[in-house]
């Protein structure tokens, strides 16, 4: 093998192993999705404390989790 030809070889090797890395880390940071059942009451309560925040209902109900686990674990520390 010559030179250019181990060179090429290794580049498409390294070119393999970023596609690698970058779909891992986008399975790492994809959202899971979750059913939940709420009562009328308690999503009504929740879209209104999300429409005073400006955020979707979704978007709240991950605040209201995140804050939960924050809280948790220690103020310093994040999810």
């Amino acid at each position: 093998m010559t030179p250019e030809e181990r060179e090429e070889a290794l580049r498409a090797r390294l070119e393999r192993i970023q596609a690698l890395e970058r779909e891992l880390k986008a399975k790492e940071s994809a959202k899971k999705q979750v059913p939940l059942r709420l009562s009328a009451a308690l999503w009504n309560e929740i879209a209104a404390w999300a429409e005073e925040d400006f955020r979707s209902v979704n978007g709240q109900i991950e605040y209201i989790l995140t804050e939960a686990v924050r809280r948790r674990k220690g103020k310093g520390e994040t999810v």
